[in-house]
């Protein structure tokens, strides 16, 4: 006679659902155990990458992911800020300054998170290991839509866009991450992440059209590609954009 497989019941929280199957998303549903896997184990195999959960309790106490789960146990998993701290938080708490890695496939999200003032890594042939080698070791968080990376190990701080619209996926880390108040717009180079510096107009005479250079007096330079920025009608554009992320703050 065919023994009873083991079960667990399983609840995920909030936008955790995203990653799980229809049948499963928001409800509480039974899961065949096998073995007796750590609680990191058991939410990745449904889909979940561990870097988006905040808090685990199983039988109601908060656990961490080495904890190993045992036949019957009610395990529900939340997603970061939807309760407070009850012991044990998975997930790291956010840094002062977010600095970020991204994957090759969100190279116009770099240049918003740039735009912004924030130190972001990217290039377009990043390897997966490379990038959860940077992430770990530099303390980055991971922006990727390849949910195997951001299931390695090494990776502590990660996030999926859900949004395809590099626009939208910038509204999604802001509000993530709590960026607004961080925020040092036009700070930093778009193309090669440095830290701009001042010019006088002396100092890119030359390198800037003609037109601008009779319309503009303050520019900035990177130090390293040598990029010349001053306030045209990109800038305002851009302009715009900040003050469309500000208006987030508190919003719901």
């Amino acid at each position: 006679m065919e023994q009873p497989k083991a079960q667990v019941t399983m609840r995920f929280h909030g936008a955790l659902n995203d990653f799980l199957s229809p049948a499963h998303r928001h409800q509480t549903f039974s899961h065949a155990l096998r073995g007796r896997p750590s609680v990191k184990d058991l939410i990745e195999s449904l889909g979940p990458p561990h870097p988006e959960v905040d808090v685990v309790r199983v039988d109601g106490a908060a656990v961490d992911f080495t904890h190993r789960v045992q036949p019957g146990a009610c395990v529900e998993v939340y997603p970061p800020s939807m309760v407070e701290a009850p012991g044990v938080r998975v997930g790291p708490p956010l840094q002062d300054t977010p600095r970020f890695v991204l994957d090759v496939g969100l190279g116009r999200l770099v240049g918003f998170l740039r735009m912004l003032g924030f130190d972001a890594l990217w290039r377009n042939d990043f390897a997966d290991d490379t990038l959860a080698r940077l992430s770990h070791d530099e303390d980055r968080i991971l922006l990727s839509r390849d949910i195997g990376v951001l299931k390695r190990g090494e990776v502590l701080r990660g996030y999926f866009p859900r949004s395809t619209d590099p626009a939208e996926q910038l509204v999604e880390v802001v509000r993530r991450y709590g960026l607004t108040s961080r925020m040092h717009p036009f700070s930093r180079c778009v193309a090669c992440n440095a830290a701009l510096t001042s010019a006088e107009p002396s100092e890119v005479a030359g390198r800037v059209p003609e037109r601008v250079a009779e319309q503009h007096s303050r520019f900035q330079q990177c130090p390293d590609c040598q990029r010349v920025y001053w306030a045209g009608t990109h800038h305002q554009r851009m302009q715009a954009l900040v003050d469309r992320l500000r208006e987030l703050e508190g919003a719901p």
